[in-house]
C-alpha cells in the first residue's frame, strides 16, 4: 500500500494549488516536474517559495539513524512535525520503528500510505475514531498502534467503543511531566487505577508507560532526568506487580527535541524486565531541524561529541519594496513561515542581477511580519535593492512545514531534485 501511494504522489498534477511552483509546470506531474531538475532561482520558481537541503536533510537523517542505534533507543519520530508520507518513508528507511503521531486524522494520512507501526501519543475517545482504529486493525494483521491512555474516565469511552473489536488497542499509561503539564496522569497512585481499569476491560492491553519530558516545569538537566527516572519506576513497579505479564515486550518511551540525550542517558539504566524493554524516542523536529528554537535548544549543544544537526529549511522571498535607506519589505509573511517561537532570519542575499549569494551576517533583521509581507530593518554595508532574493532562516519546523503543500528539495547548486508533499 506504501509504495503505490507514493506513486500516487509522484503522479499528482502541478497546477494553483502549490504555491511558489513555476507557472508553467501546471499539468505536469510531480515526478515529470522533478525529472526536469529545474534550477530553484532560474527555473521559473515564485517568490515566495520554501525550499528544503538535499544534502542537510539526508545529514538529518543519517545523524538520528546513528545516534539512537549507537544508544540503544528504538526511534519513532514525531510525524506532525512534517506530516508529509514521503520523510516519514525516508525515516523508516533510515531505521525507524515507525512513526509518532498525535491525533487520528493523522493516523490515517499514516495508514494511506502504508505506515505499519505508530504511536500515537494522546488519549483517544472519540468513538468514531476508535471504531475507525479497530478496523484498521481488523484488517491488518501487522498493523500496531500503540495509543497514550491518562485516566478511568478514558478507559470507560474506549471501552465503551471498542467492544466487539477483533484485537484489543495497546496502550501505555501517561505520566505527567508535572502539575503544570497538558496531560498524562498526575501521581503514581493514579497510574495504578488506570492501569487496573485497563486491566478490567477485554477491549484494551497495557503494555508500557510513557511521557513527554519536554513538559517538565522549570526544565534542567537534574529535573528532567529525575521525570524519566520517575517514568522509568513506575514501568519497573507495573513490571513488579505483573501488569506486564505475557507480553513479548514492554514499551518505555519518551523523548521530544531538546533533551533526547537525558532520555539516552536515563533508558541506558532501565533494569531487566521480565519482557524486552522498547526503549522509544519520539524526537520529530531533527528532520529539518532549525535556525532559531530548536538550534538553541538542541541537546547536541551539550555534547557535541555526537554530532550537530543541520538547519535544512530556506525559506526564499523578494524584496519588492524600499521605501527608505533602512526599510525595505519581501513578499513573505505569516502565511509562509513561522513565526510563534521566533521570527525569520535574513541569512542570505541573492543579487537579482549578477545571480552571486553573499552572506548578510546581522546586517538585515526581520523586525515584524504582516499576512503577505516581512519587515526588513537594513544596515550600513548590507545594501538590499527591489527585486533581490532574501533566505530566510525559519524558527520552529512544525509551523513551518504545515503552511506548504509541496515543498521543493534543493541540492546547494540550486537544482530541485524532488518534492515533498505535506497533508495538515
Amino acid at each position: 500500500m506504501g509504495v503505490e501511494a507514493l506513486a500516487r504522489l509522484a503522479a499528482e498534477r502541478v497546477d494553483h494549488r502549490f504555491k511558489g511552483l513555476p507557472p508553467d509546470a501546471d499539468g505536469l506531474t510531480v515526478q515529470e516536474l522533478a525529472g526536469q531538475r529545474r534550477n530553484l532561482f532560474t527555473g521559473g520558481f515564485t517568490t515566495p517559495v520554501l525550499a528544503l537541503s538535499a544534502e542537510r536533510l539526508e545529514h538529518n537523517l543519517a545523524l538520528m539513524e546513528a545516534y539512537s542505534e549507537r544508544h540503544g533507543l528504538a526511534f519513532a519520530p514525531h510525524g506532525k512535525t512534517s506530516m508529509a508520507p514521503r520523510l516519514f518513508w525516508r525515516q523508516i528507511e533510515r531505521g525507524a520503528w515507525g512513526i509518532t503521531l498525535a491525533v487520528p486524522h493523522q493516523v490515517r494520512v499514516a495508514r494511506e500510505f502504508g505506515i505499519e507501526r505508530v504511536f500515537l501519543a494522546n488519549e483517544v475517545v472519540d468513538p468514531a475514531a476508535l471504531r475507525w482504529i479497530a478496523a484498521e486493525l481488523a484488517a491488518d494483521p501487522s498493523f500496531r498502534l500503540v495509543c497514550y491512555v491518562d485516566s478511568v474516565r478514558g478507559v470507560e469511552l474506549m471501552d465503551a467503543a471498542l467492544r466487539g473489536s477483533a484485537r484489543p488497542l495497546d496502550v501505555v499509561v501517561e505520566l505527567a511531566a508535572g502539575d503544570g503539564a497538558r496531560t498524562g496522569v498526575r501521581t503514581e497512585a493514579e497510574c495504578a487505577a488506570v492501569a487496573d481499569a485497563v486491566a478490567g476491560v477485554e477491549t484494551l492491553r497495557l503494555v508500557g508507560v510513557a511521557g513527554y519530558e519536554g513538559e517538565v516545569p522549570d526544565a534542567t538537566p537534574e529535573r528532567v532526568g529525575a521525570w524519566l527516572r520517575r517514568l522509568v519506576a513506575l514501568a519497573v513497579g507495573f513490571d513488579r506487580a505483573g501488569r506486564f505479564a505475557g507480553l513479548e515486550e514492554i514499551v518505555v518511551s519518551a523523548g521530544g527535541s531538546a533533551w533526547f540525550d537525558a532520555v539516552a542517558e536515563v533508558f541506558d539504566e532501565i533494569p531487566e524486565l521480565s519482557a524486552p524493554v522498547l526503549k522509544l524516542l519520539r524526537s520529530g523536529a531533527y528532520v529539518s531541524h532549525d535556525a532559531g528554537h530548536y538550534r538553541r535548544l538542541t541537546p547536541f549543544n551539550r555534547v557535541p561529541e555526537e554530532g550537530a544537526l543541520e538547519p535544512a529549511f530556506r525559506l526564499w522571498a523578494q524584496v519588492v519594496s524600499r521605501p527608505s535607506p533602512e526599510q525595505a519589505f519581501a513578499n513573505a509573511g505569516k502565511r509562509d513561515a513561522a513565526y510563534d517561537l521566533g521570527l525569520p532570519t535574513v541569512e542570505v542575499v541573492r543579487d537579482a542581477g549578477s545571480g552571486e549569494v553573499r552572506d548578510v551576517g546581522d546586517g538585515i533583521t526581520v523586525t515584524g511580519l504582516s499576512d503577505q509581507h516581512a519587515w526588513l530593518r537594513t544596515r550600513a554595508g548590507a545594501d538590499v535593492s527591489v527585486g533581490d532574493w532574501v533566505g530566510l532562516g525559519l524558527s520552529h519546523p512544525c509551523t513551518s512545514f504545515d503552511k506548504w503543500k509541496l515543498i521543493p528539495v534543493v541540492e546547494a547548486d540550486g537544482t530541485v531534485v524532488e518534492y515533498v508533499r505535506t497533508y495538515f
